[in-house]
């Protein structure tokens, strides 16, 4: 209700003095069940829309189809967020932060320089800081309730080892451009007519030599459509099975479709393809303590005490071990000196893994404040891991488990939407 309440105090109309002069600083563009969309920020995604095929040299469709898509992107993240808020999934500032520096170090930039580079381009950097939250709070969100969907069998595995060892050290990667032409979650005869029938008219059309990405961002239901159905660069393990079947072998620029799934049907260009060759993997071992921001901890206090521990780590005064098994909130680690172990970094949480690739064997961080909470890290040693059968395995495990979590998260939204009071208000 608070989301419709402050959706009405920005339509509210203005009076100036005297003078009958009305400004309407706002509207209710859509009602998402207890929450709304306003009207501001389907024309702020718009605006970035535009702004982004200005700069890529990107045709776009016309404004009613753009604005059709803005609207039901906004729908999406509008569910995820209430959800969130049912949850109780929250992101601090500091942590917030945290993933700005990390977002700006990725790409060699100080924060100040990331700043001013947004200014140059228009954009708030208070709207930029909260379009960072939300986006991390939806990634919590959709992990959270996804990911216990994603079930992996043995046999899978075993599977796909096989087929890897099948197509030897070399793979080939796909970039694939990807309309959806969806129906509901429970479809009649007729609905599933009629999506067969716009599918085979897209498909006509692109056949034609019609722009694909201004199709997708006109016509797909899928997540990529506001990105003109760009996947982005995909290996033959990791994609749907459906894809993976349909494009094996096809070469650039190919069509593929339609492809009935239990979302609708899919049309496939093979925009681009490359060789991908055998590739070491760097493991770390590192140990940490990890302190949990609380009630009777604030935040300040738990990055103060961190500081603290690493001054007496670095003068000698104590040792990593005592102080992890004492002061840690890892159950996993602190019985064992907050040693993790040798791992991919990959497999840590953002924040964690971009302080250790700046750590050299036996330093310290400063204080990182991750999703977790704030922790101390040591990175003990580095090491470079050919391809041993484990990790072959593990491989193949996070494989599926990408492709799957990457359908079912489509499922997840479509069901949550489905599901869901909506009511677009159409503009006067």
């Amino acid at each position: 209700m608070k989301f419709i309440i402050r959706a009405l105090l920005l339509g509210a109309v203005l009076s100036f003095g005297s003078v009958a002069q009305e400004v309407m600083l706002d509207r209710v563009a859509v009602i998402v069940d207890q929450g709304v969309v306003l009207e501001s920020e389907v024309q702020a995604l718009i605006s970035d829309v535009k702004r982004n095929a200005k700069a890529n040299n990107q045709s776009l469709p016309s404004d009613r189809a753009l604005r059709t898509q803005a609207i039901e992107r906004l729908i999406i993240k509008s569910l995820q967020l209430q959800m969130a808020e049912r949850m109780g999934i929250q992101i601090s500032d500091p942590q917030l932060e945290q993933t700005i520096s990390n977002i700006a170090a990725n790409q060699n930039v100080t924060v100040e320089a990331l700043r001013k580079q947004l200014a140059i381009e228009g954009i708030s950097y208070e709207d930029y800081r909260e379009d960072i939250r939300e986006e991390i709070i939806m990634g919590e969100v959709r992990r959270a309730n996804v990911r216990r969907r994603v079930y992996i069998t043995e046999q899978e595995i075993n599977t796909l080892l096989e087929l890897m060892e099948q197509q030897g050290a070399e793979q080939e990667e796909y970039r694939l451009g990807h309309i959806l032409i969806g129906f509901p979650s429970d479809p009649t005869d007729e609905d599933i007519t009629a999506a067969r029938d716009r599918a085979d008219k897209v498909l006509t059309l692109l056949n034609s030599g019609s722009d694909f990405k201004k199709i997708a961002i006109a016509s797909s239901s899928g997540n990529e459509a506001l990105e003109g159905g760009d996947m982005g660069w995909l290996n033959i393990n990791a994609m749907p099975t459906l894809f993976a079947e349909a494009v094996l072998g096809k070469g650039k620029d190919a069509l593929v479709g339609p492809i009935r799934s239990g979302a609708g049907f899919h049309i496939l260009k093979v925009m681009d393809t490359r060789g991908i060759e055998k590739v070491t993997v760097e493991e770390v071992n590192a140990r940490h303590i990890l302190v949990k921001p609380s009630i009777i901890l604030s935040e300040d206090k738990a990055k103060a005490m961190l500081s603290e521990f690493k001054t007496q780590l670095e003068a000698g005064e104590v040792s990593f071990e005592e102080l992890a098994k004492e002061h840690s909130e890892d159950p996993g680690s602190a019985l064992r000196g907050g040693e993790l172990g040798w791992a991919d970094p990959n497999n840590y949480v953002p924040a964690f893994k971009d302080a250790l690739a700046q750590l050299s064997p036996d330093e310290y961080s400063e204080p990182v404040r991750s999703v977790h909470g704030w922790h101390l890290i040591q990175l003990i040693d580095r090491r470079i891991d050919d391809a041993t059968e484990r990790k072959k395995e593990d491989k193949a495990y996070q494989l599926i488990f990408n492709r799957k979590f990457s359908e079912e998260t489509e499922n997840w939204l479509r069901e949550m939407r489905d599901a869901a009071y909506i009511e677009v208000l159409e503009s006067k």
